[in-house]
């Protein structure tokens, strides 16, 4: 099945949604981010926004303390393997749809999480106004993506995209747009040296691929985010 209309493509999780599954399971993998994601934003009791939410990796944590958790994904196929994590989980519901077009009321969420997913600064406006639009006062929106400033990773993604915005143009709209960052330190960590190199794979160009490859020894990198984050 097709995503929908206006749905940009995710090459990595949409084309090799097993190897972006051990990806998941690298990231953070000592809680930093998670860490910072609390002291941003109190979702017990609340309803929680995974806008973005793929195969719904993140849907249980959130479902664990949250009154109602909302998965919103553009890609059919995504949104199965969501259906069939979250199976047995009252408080979870998904919904296909996307940051352009959220298919929920306004004023009808608490918190946002977005990681990866459509908000890579100039041009997301109309996922920005959604947002606007769907998060109740005094609510947050917290938005998760590469610093390409820093660490190891950070100057992996400069040189695999060199035609995206660079990181002070990022950094430079979302604070016009009023959005708040902290920079996080938090690590990718992988089990086997083959599960590093197939998620290297599917996360650059070929070329940059084989590059970082055969210069990386090991199964760990230095990995920064920023965590952009927005109260309404």
């Amino acid at each position: 099945m097709r995503p929908v209309p206006g749905a940009m493509e995710s090459a990595n999780i949409w084309r090799h949604p097993a190897t972006y599954e051990i990806e998941n399971r690298a990231v953070d993998p000592d809680g930093r981010l998670w860490a910072a994601m609390r002291a941003r934003a109190d979702w017990r009791g609340r309803t929680v926004l995974d806008l973005g939410c793929g195969t719904g990796f993140h849907l249980p944590v959130f479902a664990a303390d949250a009154r109602t958790v909302i998965g919103v994904e553009p890609h059919p196929s995504l949104l199965r393997m969501a259906q069939r994590r979250t199976r047995g989980l009252e408080n979870v519901r998904l919904e296909l749809g996307t940051a352009q077009r959220i298919p929920l009321p306004d004023r009808s969420v608490d918190v946002v999480h977005a990681r990866w997913a459509y908000f890579f600064g100039p041009g997301c406006e109309p996922g920005l106004a959604e947002l606007a639009r769907v998060v109740r006062p005094g609510g947050i929106a917290m938005v998760i993506d590469n610093d390409g400033s820093r660490s190891t990773f950070g100057a992996w993604f400069r040189r695999g995209y060199p035609r995206l915005p660079s990181p002070t143009e990022i950094e430079r709209f979302w604070t016009v747009q009023g959005w708040a960052a902290d920079k996080v330190d938090m690590g990718w960590r992988f089990e086997t040296r083959e599960d590093f190199e197939a998620v290297v794979r599917i996360e650059f160009p070929p070329a940059a691929a084989e590059e970082i490859i055969a210069h990386h020894p090991g199964v760990e990198v230095d990995y920064a985010v920023n965590l952009w984050s927005k109260v309404f």
